[in-house]
């Protein structure tokens, strides 16, 4: 009923720029809280940022200075913004949420179901 939709993935140069999307569509009230992995095939997932529902937000220390998080709560969308992007950060994107349906009801955890992202050298 609730579904989160990756998109924005593609090939980009080293030193590039790529925006993520993660659309949530369905019954839904907000997004509560919002966060990014990666993973790579053969090696574990690996959170890259987040974003509390106070509006704090954290990136990983391999990503920090390059990208960032945000949640446009009009549009019940996130966005990961990557910058000066480098080979290594090849890998599939997934976007997962707590989200609500109701105005002070449940919290749900929702993943999407990735978007590749390339970056040759």
């Amino acid at each position: 009923q609730v579904q989160l939709e990756e998109s924005g993935g593609g090939l980009v140069q080293p030193g590039g720029s790529l925006r993520l999307s993660c659309a949530a569509s369905g019954r839904i009230f907000s997004i509560n809280a919002m966060a990014w992995y990666r993973q790579v095939p053969g090696k574990e997932r690996e959170w890259v940022a987040s974003l509390t529902s106070g509006g704090a937000s954290n990136v990983a220390p391999s990503v920090k200075g390059r990208f960032s998080i945000s949640v446009d709560n009009g549009e019940n969308t996130g966005f990961l913004q990557m910058n000066s992007l480098k080979p290594e950060d090849t890998a599939v994107y997934f976007c997962n949420a707590w989200i609500r349906v109701v105005s002070g009801g449940v919290r749900h955890e929702i993943w999407g179901q990735g978007t590749q992202v390339t970056v040759s050298s």
